[in-house]
């Protein structure tokens, strides 16, 4: 019997798995709608549990689940038991009597991590709080493909929040070599721990900074984030103040490399933490990068629903 694998973090990979499951993701775009492409999961059950709003998330895991050959079974807490105070871990027990994996979205990683411990299929992070792997494995995938498949030394620059996103995009630059600065005001910087992990892989770079102008120059890739995630709209006000000046804006991508891309994990606000001319101009992967969410999470439901290496 194949041991059954989690996917929390992107470190759940390592840089050998992350490599080749980009490559597989790529080979799995080229085949979309092809009669070669594969259909491994014929016959079997993705369950994807939802207690945070999603579109990419939802729609990408339906779509790529039926395309793969499974059944998607999307549930929506609220509708079951477990939003009445049913227990992850009765509920992890459950599934796994009826699915084959189970993508989470929801908000402490605490709770990702009870499902994964007490599941006997594997369970998918499809974001918590801490962390948002899925996010980065598009990312990556939208990176690669601007720079001919090249991740190692491609300059990132961060502006905003340090949150779910930034924690996996500072754990991709620990795994791929990915130089990475990231322009955080100081009372929403990143996670110190999740830096020195990074930095104890001994690969890439990962520097924080104040200045988004500092971020941003020479850099291959300029990426952000709303302001306020779900579970913060009562701090929006708040927040504006705290990134005013941290917008991505027309005059701050002239100081990237000439060719540098534009990506950001929607949905976004105009204005806000991107001017439109930014998010809807020539430099703008933002909708490569949506489609990638696709792409990436059926390779991942192919490497741990049937034990691919």
């Amino acid at each position: 019997m194949t041991e059954k694998r989690d996917f929390l973090t992107l470190s759940d990979l390592g840089r050998d798995g992350l490599l080749s499951l980009l490559e597989r993701s790529e080979e799995l775009k080229r085949l979309r709608g092809a009669p070669s492409h594969p259909r491994p999961l014929a016959g079997k059950t993705v369950a994807v549990l939802f207690e945070k709003a999603s579109t990419r998330t939802r729609i990408s895991f339906e779509v790529g689940i039926a395309e793969l050959g499974a059944h998607p079974l999307t549930l929506v807490s609220r509708d079951l038991q477990i939003g009445r105070g049913e227990s992850i871990e009765d509920t992890a027990r459950l599934l796994s009597r009826y699915v084959h994996a189970i993508a989470y979205r929801t908000f402490g990683h605490d709770r990702v991590e009870s499902l994964a411990k007490n599941a006997s299929i594997p369970v998918i992070n499809a974001l918590t709080d801490l962390h948002h792997p899925l996010q980065l494995l598009a990312d990556l995938m939208a990176v690669r493909a601007a720079t001919g498949g090249r991740l190692e030394g491609v300059k990132v620059a961060w502006i905003g929040d340090g949150n779910n996103v930034a924690h996996s995009w500072i754990e991709a630059a620990g795994l791929v070599g990915l130089d990475l600065a990231l322009a955080c005001p100081p009372a929403h910087r990143p996670h110190g721990s999740i830096v020195a992990a990074a930095a104890a892989t001994g690969r890439g770079r990962v520097t924080i900074v104040e200045s988004p102008d500092e971020a941003v120059r020479g850099a291959n890739v300029v990426t952000t984030d709303v302001w306020a995630s779900m579970g913060q709209e009562g701090e929006t006000d708040e927040r504006k103040r705290a990134f005013a000046g941290y917008s991505v804006t027309v005059a701050r991508m002239k100081l990237a490399a000439a060719g540098a891309i534009f990506l950001h994990c929607l949905p976004a606000h105009r204005g806000e933490e991107v001017e439109a001319a930014v998010i809807d101009g020539p430099a703008s992967r933002v909708w490569d990068e949506a489609e990638n969410r696709l792409h990436t999470q059926k390779a991942l439901l192919e490497r741990l629903v049937m034990g691919v290496r």
